[in-house]
């Protein structure tokens, strides 16, 4: 039974290990350095505590079992965490053949801003709108991009942090 249960200790620490180490991945990308270090400080611990469980008993399979599903599931998680966290901004571009003035009339009446430009794709004109938003905001700029044109096209770009311009409150 002290098998299953040092195997599920590796797993729970391996499982806080990844969800840190995705988080800190993230926080690098963004340029929060100073947070990023000091999850990089607790992610080491977790991991020196990990794997010396591991190499204490390379005999107990359960343990490796452990470790390994521990690292697969802290990636998952960390990932999910970081969908919540929504951290940064996002570059928002629309993309509409017909509708252009009105996807951007919706993103301004929803208090983002909105830049309209006239582009040519291959049926002809077409309106591209450009809106950085909050991650936590992507979602609802795109709901109310579609609901002006539902046959627009949205792309969202990772930003990395800005400096002035118009944000929504």
């Amino acid at each position: 039974m002290s098998m299953i249960i040092s195997a599920l200790v590796i797993f729970f620490l391996r499982l806080i290990d990844m969800s840190l180490g995705t988080l800190r991945l993230v926080l690098v990308m963004r340029g929060r350095k100073g947070l990023a270090g000091i999850l990089g400080f607790f992610q080491a611990l977790v991991f020196v505590t990990a794997i010396a469980g591991v190499l204490q008993d390379m005999d107990n399979i359960f343990n490796i079992l452990g470790y390994a599903s521990g690292f697969a599931a802290g990636i998952i998680l960390g990932m999910a965490i970081e969908e919540r966290l929504a951290i940064g901004f996002g570059h928002v571009r629309i993309i509409s053949a017909e509708h252009g003035a009105a996807v951007a009339a919706a993103l301004r009446a929803g208090g983002y801003a909105a830049t309209e430009l006239i582009g040519r794709g291959r049926e002809g004109s077409v309106s591209v709108i450009n809106s950085t938003v909050r991650r936590r905001d992507v979602k609802q700029v795109q709901e109310l991009a579609t609901a002006a044109d539902p046959d627009c096209f949205v792309t969202v770009d990772e930003v990395r942090p800005l400096r002035r311009g118009f944000w929504r409150n």
